[in-house]
């Protein structure tokens, strides 16, 4: 099976997006090689590389950019060397890689690809109310009564990091857990037509019930504050700063369960964690 007939597959896995001209596409390599065996991941960082060399992998399908910028083309464009990109591309050339990216594609599909595996692999699937992912575009799930704490433990042990940051009081018990995008200051349309910014929308949303909020990127002066205040106050919040990459890895994780169904035995479907970047160290240290 040729490198494009996986893709092939892949693309006729999610929904249709008509005529897409977006991130997801080919970074590297030629995709009309013979496909020796995928990774998946969820970027592509030098370890990762090395690990689909080692499993003689010439696919890497990943869901973040590749070469450092946001528009993610196949190259550097920037009117300055950068000898990072060259060594990275280099050593994906020498051993014929191709990278495709499923970014756009994987959060198009009802229900969202990425949260669908989240939402797996926390063991959280039987708390999530499917038919109403809230009215900002978040997902409430209600856990099993347990301290922040050991939520926090919980995604440490199961994402697989280092540590993590959060507000709020770890001995509190929480239930109710909203995933939350991405608290841009930005602006977004609501429903009914007006104009909001997303991040203090999900106060909305801790003031209906949620607990703790799992975001994306983050920004201190709205949500955040608001939390800190109510912690302060002795109020039952909480936001756990898991990170844009460790939050959205278990989702590529589940991308190898459904991309072994579609390639069956011809192929063999690794995927290999691109691991926490952070690195903590306490005060007193």
């Amino acid at each position: 099976m040729k490198i494009r007939e996986v893709v092939d597959k892949i693309l006729a896995y999610h929904p249709d997006l008509g005529d897409y001209h977006g991130c997801d596409d080919y970074k590297c390599g030629d995709p009309d090689k013979e496909c020796t065996g995928v990774v998946t991941a969820l970027t592509p960082n030098i370890s990762v590389i090395k690990k689909a060399i080692e499993l003689n992998a010439n696919l890497i399908v990943v869901h973040e950019p590749t070469f450092y910028t946001s528009a993610d083309e196949d190259g550097w464009f920037e009117p300055f060397e950068n000898s990072v990109y060259e060594e990275k591309r280099k050593l994906l050339d020498d051993h014929g890689i191709v990278v495709w990216r499923d970014h756009d594609h994987m959060h198009a599909n009802q229900p969202d690809s990425i949260f669908t595996g989240v939402l797996k692999y926390l063991g959280w699937n039987d708390y999530v109310n499917d038919n109403d992912t809230g009215s900002y575009g978040h997902y409430l799930v209600k856990i099993p009564e347990m301290t922040l704490r050991d939520l926090c433990r919980h995604l440490i042990d199961t994402i697989g990091l280092h540590g993590l940051r959060f507000i709020g009081d770890p001995e509190a018990k929480v239930s109710s857990v909203a995933l939350v995008g991405h608290l841009y200051p930005s602006r977004y349309h609501k429903k009914d037509g007006t104009e909001g910014e997303y991040s203090v929308s999900i106060i909305d949303v801790m003031e209906k019930g949620a607990d703790v909020i799992l975001p994306g990127e983050i920004i201190d002066w709205t949500v955040l504050s608001y939390v800190r205040d109510a912690v302060e106050l002795g109020k039952t919040r909480a936001v756990i700063n898991v990170g844009h990459f460790n939050w959205e890895e278990l989702g590529m994780k589940y991308m190898k369960d459904w991309l072994g169904e579609l390639v069956g035995e011809e192929l063999k479907v690794t995927y290999v964690p691109s691991g926490d970047m952070y690195d903590f160290i306490k005060q007193g240290e």
